[in-house]
């Protein structure tokens, strides 16, 4: 057991050295983390703990203790030694993609073929993919109006995510159309393009059918909402993850702009991860055991 935790201890601190001295060589801040993070889980997905939240503790553990965590047995990383190396092999290019092409390049969308040059550009650089709402944890099974509800209660943060301009007009805000019932899953205007953003979330995997109601959907708004100055209604389309080639054959014919992307929640420790870590008062009670010996 304590040779598992000092393997875990170590591990912790020399991926949290790792990132400071990388962020402090490179500059780059709380964004390039939170994509790192989303690599990290799809290109480790048998290790767990790489949430931004447990990345950021690691570095506040590495300075915390960078100086008092020799008592660590340096035999007793195997595990952590090649993760860690594979880590700084790939951290510097892994933030430099991460931070253009995994924000923008990776967006499925239709927007080159239904808006003007300009717009489509505009539009593009706007969005994102994935988007981060790693203030949203569940530790159950949860569904898109969990996802919604969390959202609103972090609107600020929300807001902040989906970039500038956007202003929340309302969840599941309600249209008519030939006497039934609708409901949009959240209705964003964006101020800076004068256009309406349709969101649908999905608590799954991407759809083809998903399209069919989301282009039904800025239609509808085109026509009940949208006034002079207004430009078209876009429509973005949030799912669990997605297959970008179902998406781009989805979205190939349909005349509404359209864009696809991935979205990444928060995840909480897992209990038996967090009971094998040992607390500050065991760390700082150890260190003075040893600074006494």
């Amino acid at each position: 057991m304590y040779a598992a935790n000092e393997e875990l201890l170590r591990m912790n601190w020399d991926i949290g050295e790792m990132l400071t001295k990388s962020q402090e060589t490179d500059g780059w801040g709380k964004k390039t983390l939170q994509r790192l993070t989303v690599d990290l889980k799809n290109e480790y997905p048998e290790r767990k703990g790489f949430s931004v939240r447990n990345m950021q503790c690691m570095m506040q553990f590495y300075n915390e203790y960078n100086k008092e965590l020799t008592m660590v047995k340096v035999g007793h990383f195997s595990i952590a030694q090649p993760l860690v190396a594979q880590l700084k092999n790939n951290v510097n290019t892994l933030a430099i993609k991460l931070e253009y092409y995994g924000k923008h390049g990776a967006l499925a969308n239709n927007f080159d073929t239904t808006l003007p040059a300009t717009e489509a550009l505009e539009v593009k650089s706007l969005l994102k993919d994935p988007y981060i709402f790693d203030m949203l944890t569940f530790t159950d099974q949860y569904d898109e109006r969990d996802i919604e509800i969390g959202l609103i209660k972090h609107i600020e943060k929300f807001l902040v995510e989906m970039g500038a301009g956007f202003a929340f007009m309302g969840r599941q805000y309600h249209i008519e159309v030939s006497g039934d019932d609708y409901y949009i899953d959240m209705l964003m205007y964006n101020t800076f393009m004068h256009r309406y953003l349709v969101i649908e979330l999905k608590a799954t995997d991407f759809m083809p059918e998903y399209i069919g109601k989301l282009n039904f959907y800025c239609s509808a708004i085109d026509d009940t909402l949208c006034r002079e100055g207004d430009n078209k209604t876009i429509g973005l389309l949030l799912c669990k993850t997605k297959d970008r080639i179902k998406a781009e054959y989805a979205l190939r014919d349909i005349q509404k702009p359209i864009g696809v992307s991935d979205y990444e929640l928060g995840q909480t420790l897992p209990k038996d991860f967090r009971s094998s870590l040992p607390s500050i008062e065991e760390i700082e009670k150890g260190l003075n055991e040893w600074n006494q010996e």
